[in-house]
Formats: structure tokens, sequence, C-alpha cells
């Protein structure tokens, strides 16, 4: 079956969830079908060649509205898929392009919801008026889709929720994954040493960008409170907005003059580093007020990590409370919640080590990119039959 894969994000420039699910489902599928990649970027002949094509917004539209800009890459890669048999999109960034390319070359297509335009109003902060149309190109893609793919069955809800108009039967659910022979436990220290970090005491880490919807605000006003002894790491860029960004940084400057022992990393680490910070921390936090799944907290719990994360959407289909980390429920308690999870694991070494063997133990046993690959091609064709 010879499959279109369309995405903003692709290696070497991922920079959040969505992208690191189509990375590695784009290379477990890569031995299961014809795959070609279409995705933001520069494109070079060695890549066109393996199949991945990189598409860059028109340059008549250098300096509009981020909502135009992705719009023209969707127009081109809907007018690159016409050998596909089948495509399949990734966000809104992409969902517009797999659209048209159902209209333009008859062939079916199939959207993975990562998040729910409806569900993010921040991102009117972001895009401004652009913030309708990521809204319109969303909605028109998913009620017109072949099938939509919800990576957890909170997200599934959130999709009939938003789109009450779609076919419940259309909607599937296929958890992101994780690959626990790249995420494994590393006990090297240059990651930790090029921090600064102090080897003798915990540490708190957070992995993500600087978003409304990773909660990271919550988090920087509850650290205030944990333990003196346990150093906070924040491994935090890509703000979405300049406001955002300056918030972060009065937050974090507010806190450093509180407490010693907290380091702010605010460039993209390569992943060998993340998975030692990931290793050596004490416990993982996710602090986020909208999280379909939340990729990271596997790729925490990989690394024999606890985790303490929102009790909101798919996350509770990830973390198993008790178990493998603690969930704090987004309430009017929150930041006082996070402060207190944090402690509770960062003051018991022996439950913390429990808690993260179990982790290990559920990403290896339940989330490998294999399965979640074979279950992709098993709905690709049951639609190719369909069309």
């Amino acid at each position: 079956m010879r499959v279109g894969l369309l995405t903003r994000e692709y290696p070497p420039d991922v920079y959040g969830g969505a992208g690191v699910h189509v990375e590695f489902l784009a290379r477990e599928l890569r031995s299961l079908v014809d795959l070609d990649v279409h995705c933001w970027g520069e494109g070079s002949a060695a890549e066109k060649a393996a199949g991945v094509l990189r598409h860059r917004p028109w340059s008549a539209l250098d300096g509009s509205n981020d909502a135009l800009r992705t719009f023209s890459v969707d127009l081109a890669m809907a007018a690159a898929l016409q050998d596909r048999e089948l495509v399949h999109s990734h966000t809104w960034y992409a969902n517009l392009g797999g659209h048209l390319a159902k209209l333009l070359h008859g062939v079916p297509h199939v959207v993975t919801a990562h998040s729910l335009e409806p569900l993010r109003p921040w991102k009117a902060e972001q895009l401004g008026g652009g913030y309708a149309l990521s809204g319109w190109a969303e909605r028109t893609a998913i009620e017109a889709a072949d099938a939509v793919i919800a990576v957890s069955g909170a997200m599934r809800e959130d999709i009939l929720g938003c789109y009450p108009a779609l076919d419940p039967q259309r909607v599937h659910v296929v958890h992101n994954g994780i690959d626990t022979s790249l995420y494994r436990p590393d006990h090297g220290t240059e990651a930790l040493d090029r921090v600064g970090l102090d080897r003798s005491r915990p540490y708190v880490l957070f992995v993500g960008r600087i978003t409304r919807q990773k909660g990271v605000p919550h988090l920087l006003r509850a650290v205030r409170d944990i333990d003196p002894a346990t150093q906070v790491v924040l491994c935090a860029g890509a703000p979405d907005t300049p406001e955002i960004d300056r918030e972060f940084r009065e937050l974090f400057e507010e806190l450093g003059r509180a407490r010693e022992g907290v380091y702010w990393i605010p460039q993209m680490l390569p992943r060998p580093e993340v998975i030692q910070l990931l290793t050596h921390a004490a416990v993982f936090v996710c602090p986020s007020v909208y999280e379909p799944l939340g990729i990271v907290n596997l790729e925490a719990m990989a690394c024999g990590t606890p985790v303490v994360a929102s009790r909101i959407g798919g996350i509770p289909e990830v973390v198993d409370d008790g178990r493998t980390g603690l969930l704090v429920p987004v309430d009017e308690d929150f930041e006082a919640g996070l402060a207190r999870a944090l402690d509770e694991i960062v003051g018991d070494p022996a439950t913390a080590r429990r808690m993260g063997e179990a982790g290990r133990e559920r990403a290896v046993g339940e989330f490998g990119w294999d399965a979640v690959a074979r279950r992709t091609v098993r709905l690709y064709e049951e639609i190719v039959k369909q069309a």
C-alpha cells in the first residue's frame, strides 16, 4: 500500500509530542507499507530519494499570518500526493493538506488528532485571527475523514464532544508509543555535569515547550514551596508568544531569588542528554492543563523515573496513580497539590525507586511502537477496502 504521511514536524525539526509520534511511527511503517513523508522544511535530493519530501511556506506569504502560511504548505503537499493510495495527516498544520488530497486524488484520508483547537483557546494569543482558520481546517478535515485516530480514550471523548457530527464508528483509539530500546536508563552523568547540577542532591525535572497548555507557570509557582534541598531543572523552550515568554522569564527570575539550585535550559538538548537527565531525576513533573496523552511521561517512565502529573486528559491512561507516579487534580489547589506530590516522592526514595521500576515495566509492556504501527496499518487496510 502506498501511504502519504503528512506532518509539520519531522527530524531533525521535532519540538513536540506530535513530532515524536510521527518520527517513530514512520520508522515502523516503512517496513509495512510504501511510505512517503511530507513535512515542512528545505528538502534535499537524498531525503527525497529516501521518501521524505519537504515543503516550505510560499515566499509571497512571508510575514503573513502563520495560518495562511500553513495553508500554502498544505496546498503544496496535496499537489504532491497524486501517487498515494491513502493519506494520513497529523495536527491542524497538515490536516487541510490531507483533506484536499482526498478530494483531489480520490483517496481515503486518516487523521490522527494529537490535540484539538477548540480546547486550546489560548492559541488565539499566538495566531490572532489565524486561530479561526486553524479551527476551521481541523473541523473540515476531521468531519470529512474516513477515519480519525485518537491517541487516548479521553481524546476520543474530546473529539466526539467537539465534533458531534462525526460518526463515532469512525473514531479509533491507538495510543502513542515509546521506543524503550532508545529511552532506557542511562547512568552516565555528562549531561548533569554540563548543567552544573549538584549530584549529591535530588532534582525535579520538567521537559516541554513554554506554552499555556503545558502549565509551566503553575509549576514555577508550585516549586517555590518544595523542600529547599531539592533542585529544579527546566528544559523549557520554544515559547508560543512573546507574552508567555515574558511571563516565564519573570517567574523564573522570581524563583531564582527565592531559592538556589534552579536551572533553566532554553535550548533543545540532544536526545541522549535528555535521557540522562530523565534517568537521574528524582521525579519528572508534567503540569499540563490540557494533554491528550503526553509522550514525555512515557519517556520518563521508560527511563525508570517516577512521574508527578496532572490528572487530566489521557495522562491517567499512561501514569498509573500510586504505582508509577502520582496524579494531581487540576483545581483551585493544583499548585499546592503539585508541591505536595513532588515532596512526597522526593522524600521517599524507596517508593520512588519502586515507582520508577513499575513505570519502566509498563512502558515496555504496553506502549511499543511496533504494536502501534501494526494497529495503524490494520486500520489503513480496513479503510482502503471500504473505499
